[in-house]
């Protein structure tokens, strides 16, 4: 009976699996992760040939090839032109991205299973106008120009696919202006990080509207009945509660606050998904509630496993509540 056969290592795996270690070592020493910003100098640019660059090359030599067989001094002219052209666009590449400073900006949070997108803002500081500038992670490339003097804002999406911190990976700038026959590119590693939070249950049962309260009525918007005074205003407030009159007088942006008579604060309790044995799918429960609570407008507050969140609302406490469940269980992790 033959042994079955064993999987086989490529060799070509193997043979370049220390070339490419050596290279994230050296990249690593060169562009350290953790940055503030980067300035792309000279020894932090990289040009060679694109595959377009490759492609041209090899019709030169085919073109050069029937010069010299043919013997015809307008096939001589035309590929020492086009040769001359391709060089000359050497340093134009290179030019395109020396000199650009490269800043992390901020981190937007989503839910798991979509993307998150991390901005990255590009300043020009000299005369020049950079075209064609590409960037990305490790998915498709976010195009843009910076005029100059100017700055720039270009958004990169990641996939998250779990919640919790997501770490943005190594970025790549890269440019093939102006004929496309080089590339120029560079790297950097800035300390950007997303907040991911849980998905929400698709189809998630009601509130849990009897743990509310010990009183009986049904639960109703905070402050919908008896005016109780103004306070400052804060993100996330309703501009129907705007005492506009007030701003208008005291030039300072002021919110009617009321007390409503049959309003009890929601609490979204652990224990309320007790039917889910699952962690990720209570978190994902309690974040569909959460989100339902906030927008039908009522105060709710969140009980979790060594952590409680008094009952409030606004979009503050919404953020607030879903950063809870996001690093449920993971905060010491991070």
């Amino acid at each position: 009976m033959r042994p079955a056969p064993t999987p086989r290592r490529s060799w070509l795996a193997g043979l370049l699996a220390p070339l490419q270690q050596r290279w994230n070592r050296w990249l690593q020493r060169r562009h350290p992760h953790g940055m503030v910003a980067q300035r792309l100098t000279q020894n932090r640019v990289y040009i060679f040939l694109s595959r377009s660059g490759l492609v041209f090359c090899i019709m030169l030599v085919a073109m050069l090839g029937g010069a010299v067989n043919y013997d015809l001094a307008l096939a001589y002219l035309l590929v020492f032109l086009l040769a001359s052209m391709a060089l000359a666009s050497v340093f134009h590449t290179f030019r395109n991205l020396l000199g650009l400073s490269l800043l992390p900006g901020r981190a937007e949070p989503c839910f798991a299973g979509e993307a998150a997108r991390f901005e990255v803002i590009l300043e020009n500081d000299s005369r020049l106008p950079r075209h064609n500038l590409g960037l990305r992670f490790d998915g498709p490339l976010e195009a843009s120009d910076v005029a100059p003097g100017d700055t720039a804002r270009v958004w990169l999406p990641l996939p998250a696919s779990k919640r919790g911190w997501l770490v943005a990976p190594r970025l790549r700038i890269e440019t093939h202006w102006p004929l496309g026959v080089f590339q120029a590119w560079s790297y950097a590693f800035f300390s950007q990080r997303a907040l991911v939070y849980p998905t929400p249950e698709n189809d998630p049962p009601p509130l849990p509207i009897a743990a509310a309260g010990d009183g009986e009525g049904t639960l109703t918007p905070r402050g919908q009945d008896d005016f109780a005074g103004l306070r400052p205003f804060q993100r996330g407030d309703s501009p129907r509660h705007v005492a506009w009159k007030v701003a208008a007088r005291d030039d300072a942006l002021m919110v009617k606050e009321f007390h409503g008579q049959a309003a009890e604060a929601l609490w979204l309790d652990w224990d309320a998904a007790s039917g889910l044995i699952d962690t990720e799918a209570r978190l994902s429960r309690l974040t569909a509630w959460v989100l339902a609570a906030h927008a039908a407008g009522l105060a709710y507050g969140l009980r979790l496993p060594g952590e409680v969140l008094a009952a409030d609302q606004g979009e503050a406490h919404r953020d607030a509540c879903l950063a809870a469940l996001a690093l449920h269980g993971i905060r010491e992790a991070t």
